[in-house]
């Protein structure tokens, strides 16, 4: 439960601190004096959207802060989950800046706004006066049966099948427009194909054709230099290696007397080893070197086709084009194998498509007795409030086709008089009807639901008199009643209301009212004491003008 909100520089508030307390609380206030500044400020904290006109005018920034208690509720896996320090005193901390940036906190570690949201849908369940309109909203009144069928892990297990199947349906519509696109393009595919792989491409064969190429049209110039190289180096005239031949036998014979000839000499003979060398090396490679015309064809030619590939699939290397064969492969494969795929593929939608139907129709049976549940109930808890010819019926219809939540459609049928039609409750609910039935299903689910904390804003439009009184005694049995069947712990039941006979059941009543200075207005909250309520219930009685009559009225009321 909430144990007190801290809220500074939001609106018309400059600084608030309130303190809560278990059971069933009331706010009152004229209308305008903030009652709804504080839920927009407690919106904040969980997860609602930010807007920088709510920050008070002047302020660099607001913040909200919250204190909740969570010693009756087991939170210690999400905060593990979540990598957060668990603590019974929780506190959810939202900054809001005059920049447009926020920043949320969870026991002071730094997180995410959805991860703030997702604790936050844990811990209060705020009923505003717009919530009424969700009364026709189908997806909340199969959340009222799925909650009272308590099939969580079915619908957990549905929700995962429905996605596999979802997702299986969109893999096979795919596979189906791969394969009709594909087969249109099958002549084109296997042609493309065809004129590649009888090139049969090799990996380094263009830069091999090319420099063999080079070599081939020069080939009389390249033999040409190498004869000559060879003939100055060792020709019959002016031979160089003979040269070096003759030096090297100079200089050994004087070897013995001069020594430096010799090492002089020992090098002549390793320069004479090493050219020697490389005449017989250029004079294989003349002897390699030939002017071959038909060669020289068949390498044009071949260069040719692949340039010709190349140039028809705009790539410039037979690496990308060999890159293009197997695409064209594979693509061929897809097209002779899709029959196969799609055939598979629609094994594994029926395949999941039966389990869905299963699980569904364990959810819809469940939600069966729910209805009938919820029926019976809500019959007995509107009767008292000023209904009593009430009939409620929860039309639970087989839809065509699963959706997310399975195969039904669910409608909550209304008529308030004895004879009249059932119809959707929105259509001919009033509303004060409507705020009676919200209550009715708020109070059936109190013990169903996961939250400890549970604040109406405004519940009792449209009612007043007795009927108010009997809603506010449904609130105070809302507080009392055990969250957990082994504890005394009750819901924390906060009302904000303009009525008296709903003011007067609280177990603690605060005032909301504005306070003017020189400069601006802002908002306030008090815990009123006993006589101070007294004297607020008898001006939501009697208006302005507080009467003694007023005065005893209260006192009646609060039974002081």
């Amino acid at each position: 439960m909430i144990r007190s909100l801290h809220i500074q520089n939001y609106a018309l508030i400059e600084q608030l601190d309130i303190s809560f307390e278990p059971g069933f609380s009331v706010i009152t206030g004229e209308t305008g004096a903030g009652k709804s500044i504080m839920l927009g400020a407690l919106a904040l904290l969980l997860g609602q959207r930010a807007d920088t006109k709510a920050i008070r005018q002047g302020a660099a920034k607001c913040v909200i802060e919250a204190h909740y208690d969570l010693s009756c509720t087991p939170f210690n896996n999400f905060f593990q989950q979540n990598g957060l320090d668990y603590d019974e005193d929780c506190i959810m901390r939202r900054e809001v800046y005059a920049s447009g940036k926020s920043r949320s906190f969870i026991n002071d570690t730094p997180v995410q706004l959805s991860l703030m949201k997702a604790l936050g849908d844990k811990l209060i369940d705020i009923h505003s006066q717009h919530q009424n309109l969700m009364l026709d909203n189908e997806g909340f009144q199969l959340d009222v049966l799925d909650i009272l069928a308590h099939h969580n892990d079915i619908l957990h297990d549905y929700r995962q099948l429905y996605r596999l199947w979802t997702d299986a349906k969109k893999a096979l519509h795919i596979l189906k427009e791969d394969a009709k696109r594909n087969k249109a393009d099958e002549d084109y595919v296997r042609f493309q194909l065809n004129q590649l792989q009888e090139a049969q491409l090799q990996v380094d064969e263009q830069e091999t054709l090319e420099q063999e190429e080079e070599v081939l049209n020069h080939a009389e110039d390249i033999k040409s230099a190498l004869f000559q190289s060879v003939q100055m180096l060792d020709g019959d005239e002016h031979s160089l290696l003979h040269a070096i031949k003759e030096s090297y036998s100079s200089l050994h014979n004087i070897s013995k007397v001069y020594p430096a000839a010799g090492e002089l000499a020992d090098r002549l003979d390793s320069s004479f080893i090493e050219l020697k060398d490389i005449v017989d090396e250029i004079a294989s490679k003349e002897d390699e070197v030939e002017f071959n015309p038909q060669r020289l064809e068949e390498v044009t030619e071949r260069l040719n086709t692949i340039y010709t590939l190349e140039k028809k699939h705009h790539v410039d290397s037979v690496s990308d084009l060999l890159d293009i064969q197997d695409s064209f492969e594979k693509r061929l494969e897809n097209i002779t194998s899709s029959d196969d795929q799609i055939a598979e593929m629609m094994k594994k939608c029926d395949l999941y498509h039966e389990e869905l139907l299963k699980l569904a129709g364990k959810l819809t049976k469940n939600r069966g007795n729910a209805a009938q549940q919820v029926e019976r109930c809500m019959e007995k808890s509107l009767i008292p409030l000023g209904m009593p010819h009430i009939r409620f019926k929860v039309e639970v219809e087989p839809r065509k086709e699963p959706d997310a939540n399975g195969m039904d459609s669910v409608r909550f049928l209304f008529s308030a008089n004895k004879n009249g039609v059932l119809q959707d409750i929105a259509n001919v609910a009033s509303g004060g009807e409507i705020s009676r039935v919200m209550l009715s299903l708020k109070a059936m689910l109190a013990d169903e639901s996961r939250f400890s904390t549970i604040i109406f804003d405004e519940i009792d439009t449209g009612v007043s008199g007795e009927i108010a009184a009997r809603m506010a005694g449904m609130m105070h049995d809302m507080a009392t009643s055990s969250l957990d069947r082994d504890s005394q712990e009750g819901h924390q039941v906060i009302c904000i209301t303009h009525l008296p006979q709903i003011a007067a059941k609280g177990k603690v009543h605060y005032k909301v009212y504005k306070k003017d200075n020189e400069h601006e207005t802002v908002s306030q909250i008090q815990r009123l004491t006993p006589e101070e309520r007294v004297e607020e219930i008898a001006h939501m009685l009697s208006g302005e003008n507080m009467t003694e009559a007023a005065l005893q009225n209260a006192r009646e009321l609060l039974k002081v």
